[in-house]
């Protein structure tokens, strides 16, 4: 009886590892040896033609005095910081209004999933139809009413905002659809009861809706600092980086170094402090929630 148990126990494994196994060949060839290939390239300077030099740390020591890495690294952590919590609270309070009693809210919700359906590098183009300085629909609305134009292309700050308005329409739809899904699957009873306990809108909100949706919370923020991190074609085709850096961020500076200034060495070593930076986060993020739920 044990051997037929132990001989089920182990088809049963093995017919579980033949399920993973096509995803783990996929995972360890375009993700697992890729990343080693780039921790090697790191160390070494090449342009990626022919054998490169090994040169130990000097790619990681030279990150400390480079400015434009510094540069960017600010802009990627500001963009980051900006975007994330309010793409989420945007996308948590259309949420709640969709999933009211809301006349023609099926239509509201596929006008704002509607971004989702849109590549990066078409939502980027959009923005350059939107924000571009000479030609751009909104400065035509400025100047319509008498107001100045605005350098959205050759003033560093206008340029940064314009970058930031354009990945907020494009992330807040998803962030609603998250919020909306983890909203309906709430129990009713429960605002009935606080309702009648005298709690107000805000409070319900604040004490029932926002604790509720904190799985879907947790997993947003985790999902929109990685994004931000890796924020590259709304950048790229909006601003290339520029003007004199101003909208650069770690993934557009790695790509310059990669494959304009031909540097890839460098360039792998930018995107070794990025994905230790992502790391960290998560890692943070990771054991800061499973302490406040181990708390209450």
């Amino acid at each position: 009886m044990t051997s037929r148990r132990s001989r089920l126990n182990r088809g049963e494994s093995l017919t579980g590892y033949a399920f993973i196994a096509p995803n783990m060949v996929l995972l360890t060839v375009f993700v697992l040896v890729p990343l080693g290939w780039a921790v090697v390239i790191s160390f070494q300077q090449t342009n990626g033609f022919g054998a490169g030099r090994f040169v130990g740390f000097d790619n990681y020591t030279r990150l400390a005095t480079d400015p434009v890495f510094w540069r960017s690294t600010v802009n990627t952590v500001l963009f980051t910081v900006i975007v994330t919590p309010v793409s989420m609270a945007i996308g948590l309070g259309i949420a709640v209004l969709l999933n009211s009693v809301l006349p023609a809210r099926g239509v509201f919700r596929s006008i704002m999933i509607v971004p989702m359906a849109i590549s990066g590098v078409a939502t980027a183009l959009i923005g350059v139809l939107v924000f571009d300085q000479d030609t751009g629909i909104l400065d035509k609305l400025i100047r319509s009413v008498g107001l100045p134009a605005v350098n959205w292309q050759s003033g560093g700050t206008a340029a940064f905002a314009s970058v930031l308005i354009v990945t907020l329409w494009w992330r807040v739809g998803f962030n609603m659809l998250i919020y909306l899904a983890g909203l309906q699957g709430i129990n009713l009873e429960l605002y009935e009861a606080a309702r009648l306990d005298g709690a107000s809108w805000w409070q319900r909100f604040r004490y029932l809706t926002v604790p509720l949706v904190g799985p879907s919370s947790f997993f947003l923020l985790i999902l929109n600092v990685v994004y931000s991190f890796q924020v590259f074609d709304l950048v790229f085709v909006m601003t290339g980086g520029g003007p004199e850096n101003a909208t650069s961020v770690l993934v557009t500076y790695a790509y310059d170094n990669g494959f304009v200034t031909g540097d890839q060495g460098y360039a792998a070593a930018i995107g070794m402090f990025l994905l230790a930076l992502s790391l960290l986060f998560t890692l943070v993020r990771w054991r800061t929630s499973r302490t406040r739920d181990l708390v209450e």
